[in-house]
């Protein structure tokens, strides 16, 4: 998953170009220098903002200026210690559009290791209010380790199938994922928080450009 910091270095040579700034009509691009590596551009009209670069292409509506919209984590993220505010979350939501191809579009992917990390809480939480012994729980969490979580990196459909087929007896008690198919075992994708970052730091550039020193 990216992070802040590994955001920051990817674009810590991008430069800001102003391709039209009027009023809510805005063409802002950011890129390094003689090369469109990572690039992206801020394209907004009245209620509308498009995302477009090498991470994808993204279309919120929320406000009728969307720059003001992606402000408002800001401040909080400022004094939490982070320097760009970011909320995949609730901006997903505002989402009329998602880049995608034949192979994939979304803003979340099943996630192996969330499925993993799922699949042992829900077993520990079991083996805890049922009170299996020692040796109980050991036999029990091998024949899961064996059957079930080898699966996790098969894919969202085996590793469903895997967990939900999944029924065992130790020590006179059966044990089952029972309704695990509610389970969210989703993240958001690597290209689509990497497109929050951008949203936060792009505009907050813009905003800076737009200071002006008070004079003496």
């Amino acid at each position: 998953m990216i992070t802040e910091s590994r955001f920051l270095k990817e674009v810590d040579q991008h430069v800001m170009e102003v391709i039209r700034d009027d009023g809510l009509y805005r063409h802002i691009r950011f890129r390094r220098p003689g090369t469109m590596c990572m690039h992206f551009d801020l394209i907004t009209w009245p209620g509308y903002l498009c995302y477009c670069g090498d991470m994808g292409t993204y279309v919120f509506s929320r406000l009728s200026d969307m720059f003001e919209f992606f402000r408002t984590d800001r401040d909080y993220a400022h004094r939490s210690g982070r320097k760009l505010g970011i909320n995949p979350g609730y901006w997903s939501e505002k989402l009329l559009a998602v880049d995608g191809n034949r192979r994939s579009a979304g803003v979340k992917e099943f996630s192996a290791a969330r499925f993993e990390r799922t699949v042992k809480d829900w077993l520990a939480n079991w083996m805890r209010h049922e009170g299996l012994d020692k040796e109980g729980r050991r036999e029990l969490r091998r024949l899961v380790e064996d059957q079930v979580l080898p699966s996790a990196h098969d894919g969202e459909v085996r590793a469903f199938d895997a967990v939900m087929g999944f029924s065992e007896e130790v020590d006179g008690q059966r044990f089952e994922f029972t309704d695990f198919w509610e389970v969210d075992c989703t993240e958001y994708t690597h290209r689509f928080v990497w497109c929050c970052y951008a949203l936060a730091w792009g505009i907050q550039k813009y905003d800076e450009s737009k200071t002006v020193p008070e004079a003496a």
